[in-house]
């Protein structure tokens, strides 16, 4: 057995640290804003990344300064939602929520400077079957994604688990083909048992995310964004010494998967 001295301990420590740091959402923000093409070595097409949530107001409000920091890094950004919000505002059926809400979508969008998307599944009513898990996995190698944004699996909203067991899956299936994040809801009365990896400073675009959040005027976000949001910022702010932050889970994969694809 080879002796470790206090110095190679060192060494392999801050080696492993490096390595471990190479992979942070900082230094992803950090990266250059364009692939390299394998064939002539060139600098060309815009890296991607998609913030995938259950309901129209998910990616805003869940990673929303990121994504900001993401656009004004060079990097093409896609805000993906699951469903449309349908069942989010009292006393309208499900095709006019889904109307309104699709409004406040694009309205936020258009602050952040975000493309959007909407997947299939209804709101309050998503599943997970071998369409929605082949659905999520053909948006993912349709865009093409170097990192991925969703919802912790660990939430007491039953469309949050479904979005993010889904992306988990198309993941997996992809063979690990993009940066996976996780990013907390409402941390205490949704995500559950969240122990972050990543941090990211946002408070030199709080405002704009707050901005963008308060586009989705049918879900009383003036109220949420006291209550939660922002406290939850301030709280992650703390944590890594700075006004406002949000926090993530990096989930990392080590080989492609060698199970059989489903039929």
């Amino acid at each position: 057995m080879k002796k470790v001295s206090r110095r190679n301990w060192l060494k392999t420590s801050a080696g492993v640290a490096a390595s471990a740091a190479a992979l942070s959402l900082p230094s992803i923000l950090n990266a250059s804003p364009l692939r390299e093409s394998s064939s002539s070595g060139k600098k060309s097409k815009k890296r991607k990344a998609l913030i995938i949530g259950a309901h129209p107001d998910d990616p805003e409000t869940i990673a929303g300064g990121t994504m900001i920091l993401l656009l004004k890094a060079g990097w093409d950004v896609v805000c993906v939602y699951l469903t449309r919000g349908e069942a989010g505002i009292k006393g309208k059926s499900g095709k006019e929520a889904a109307e309104i809400r699709e409004k406040e979508c694009k309205a936020a969008c258009k602050v952040t400077g975000a493309r959007y998307r909407f997947m299939s599944q209804v709101d309050g009513a998503t599943v997970i079957n071998k369409e929605k898990y082949d659905e999520m996995l053909s948006v993912i190698k349709e865009e093409k994604p170097e990192l991925v944004i969703t919802h912790w699996p660990i939430d007491t909203h039953r469309d949050h688990r479904v979005c993010s067991i889904l992306v988990y899956d198309a993941w997996r299936y992809s063979g690990y083909s993009f940066n996976l994040f996780y990013a907390e809801a409402m941390s205490g009365n949704q995500s559950m048992k969240f122990l972050p990896t990543d941090y990211v400073d946002i408070t030199s675009v709080a405002e704009k995310k707050h901005e963008a959040c308060l586009c989705h005027e049918s879900q009383d976000m003036p109220d949420l964004l006291k209550d939660w949001h922002i406290p939850m910022e301030k709280f992650r702010g703390m944590e890594y010494w700075c006004e406002y932050a949000e926090a993530f889970v990096h989930l990392t994969g080590h080989t492609a998967p060698s199970f059989v694809e489903m039929k």
